[in-house]
């Protein structure tokens, strides 16, 4: 009986230090978010951070537990020997093991590459498969992007180091955009290039640091203008290129309907030879 109660205390005091080694890991991940706040505007530190943690700490819990259940095994006399003999035939079960788990071993290798190389990290803005979205979890083999309508697109560890992807907040979330308007011929290009200076004004989400209409491309029926602004991260850029696109189009069509696209067609008098140019809406 007394040896029971030994073993059965032995077993709770591994596994109790090692649960408390694993909460003081929680504890001082709790204690680093707290001073260092995703939420904030630049946080690029704190997310160079975060994703070397999140790993990091994954990493630490696995060796606590898996040696926490080893030192529990090896206190069976069994289990020690059984050990032994596994160890007389480790070179040919390591070839078999590693041969079966190479992905898995891989995406393991890929995970420590990610995590202090950081091509992405948590909170990063991406491009991936023609979906924009933000990291929201990076685990030991795979990646989980938050979708901008709320969707997850899970991708493995190796996407990341084999096949190109857009990264928009790789060194700053600052961002360019545009917005294209198509105009009649006789558009006034100075006047619209006032009105969208004065739009973005008095917008609070530009940053001040862009402002410019171009015009960009002539076509046999129409110009292209391209509105260029920038904003401080990509959702206050969406939102502003939308403000600017319904703002412009609003303008011309008070101020300046003749120029909104049209198609120009000559008619010809039968009678008396005239020409009339008209033009279609």
């Amino acid at each position: 009986p007394f040896e029971v109660l030994r073993r059965i205390i032995e077993f709770m005091l591994i596994l109790s230090f090692a649960w408390g080694l694993i909460k003081t890991l929680d504890v001082v991940q709790d204690l680093i978010q707290r001073y260092y706040q995703l939420e904030s505007g630049d946080n690029l530190r704190a997310r160079k951070l975060f994703t070397q943690l999140q790993f990091v700490k994954r990493v630490a819990v696995g060796l606590i537990g898996f040696l926490a259940v080893g030192l529990v095994l090896m206190s069976f006399a069994t289990v020690r020997r059984l050990g032994t003999g596994l160890l007389t035939s480790a070179g040919i079960a390591s070839v078999i093991v590693g041969f079966a788990a190479q992905r898995s071993i891989s995406n393991l290798l890929a995970g420590f590459q990610l995590a202090f190389t950081q091509p992405i990290r948590l909170d990063d803005v991406l491009v991936v498969e023609g979906e924009w979205g933000r990291v929201e979890e990076i685990t030991f083999t795979y990646v989980v992007l938050n979708i901008w309508d709320e969707r997850r697109l899970v991708l493995p560890l190796n996407y990341f180091i084999e096949k190109p992807f857009q990264n928009w907040t790789r060194s700053s979330a600052r961002l360019m955009g545009t917005a294209f308007l198509y105009a009649d011929y006789n558009v006034p290009v100075e006047a619209l290039r006032t009105e969208l200076h004065r739009l973005l004004e008095t917008n609070p989400l530009w940053d001040q640091r862009v402002c410019a209409l171009q015009v960009t491309d002539s076509k046999e029926r129409t110009v292209e203008l391209r509105c260029l602004m920038s904003a401080a991260n990509a959702s206050a850029l969406f939102d502003l290129r939308c403000f600017v696109r319904e703002h412009m189009v609003a303008f011309m069509q008070a101020n300046y309907p003749e120029s909104l696209p049209r198609t120009r067609a000559l008619l010809q008098d039968e009678e008396t030879g005239k020409n009339t140019l008209v033009g279609i809406k």
